[in-house]
């Protein structure tokens, strides 16, 4: 049973790149802030490291969620998410320091920290200040998306969740690598269930095998959130029931919220929302080309 099952029945900055600390005494190395942001099978905690008073974001993984989610894959010589995330060097994506485990037994990430809130955040308040940047900050999520798979992974959760945005609403980046798996036929086969359920392609939701094209789905639904604060389906249930309608009936034509929009653009994100893979856009960079053709928001 996996997780979408349920719903249905640095220490040190100048680490050098690859490295994984053995043991991390958290404590004596950063003061954490009281806050801490629970994620799908993490905690994030922003930590000043006391020498330094410098900021990072700290990841610390429920081990009891992560093995349960690893144990589908024994054998197949999956790398661990650090070490993926290690992999991910690009200016969309937040920058990973080190990885490895601390004292108390607790898987943890170290990454750069970004002042600025959750894309889903700003969505769900319909803020104002994305409006004036949303075809910029939509350029940058498929540049992000782009750079992780050609580094041969499929992200698996691509979500307004999982990109920061920073204060001025001008750039954004991509972060969580829990789910992703290498592009690699072991790793496509049917049966993986994961990701946030509002997001999910149909051939996820399935248990047919996937590809890259679950994250270009994934994608789609993002970016018709980011230009509409609208969901495609206007689901109102947020559980694994919602993603059984992405293959049940089309997408809300994103004119019907948006008569304005440029009529490309539009055409972009509603072929992204194909529900048979074969007839959705193939992949990233050919989104970043016709992209290239975009040069307003609206017409």
């Amino acid at each position: 049973m996996g997780l979408f099952d349920r719903w249905f029945s640095k220490g040190d900055s100048k680490t050098p790149a690859g490295a994984a600390r053995r043991r991390l005494d958290v404590s004596s190395k950063y003061e954490l802030d009281r806050h801490s942001f629970s994620g799908t099978m993490s905690k994030f905690r922003v930590a000043k490291e006391i020498r330094t008073g410098e900021l990072f974001g700290i990841k610390i993984l429920d081990n009891e969620k992560r093995n349960y989610f690893e144990q589908r894959f024994k054998g197949l010589n999956k790398p661990e998410e650090g070490a993926i995330a290690m992999q991910m060097v690009h200016p969309c994506i937040v920058k990973t320091f080190e990885y490895g485990t601390t004292t108390k037994n607790e898987h943890y990430i170290l990454m750069e920290y970004i002042c600025g809130p959750g894309l889903n955040t700003l969505i769900n308040d319909r803020n104002p200040g994305l409006i004036p940047h949303r075809l910029s900050l939509l350029n940058q999520m498929v540049q992000s998306i782009d750079a992780v798979h050609d580094k041969g992974f499929i992200h698996r959760d691509i979500c307004p969740r999982n990109f920061i945005v920073y204060d001025d609403f001008k750039q954004l980046k991509l972060i969580d690598f829990g789910l992703s798996v290498p592009d690699q036929p072991e790793f496509r086969v049917p049966g993986n269930r994961t990701g946030t359920p509002q997001y999910m392609a149909p051939e996820v939701v399935r248990r047919r095998s996937t590809d890259k094209r679950l994250d270009v789905f994934s994608l789609g639904v993002t970016m018709y959130k980011l230009l509409t604060f609208e969901h495609p389906w206007e689901a109102t249930d947020t559980t694994g029931l919602a993603a059984l309608s992405h293959d049940q009936r089309p997408a809300t034509d994103i004119l019907n919220h948006r008569p304005e929009l440029n009529p490309l653009l539009a055409r972009i994100v509603m072929k992204c929302l194909e529900a048979q893979p074969e007839k959705r856009t193939k992949d990233t960079k050919a989104i970043l080309r016709a992209l290239t053709e975009v040069k307003t928001e609206v017409a």
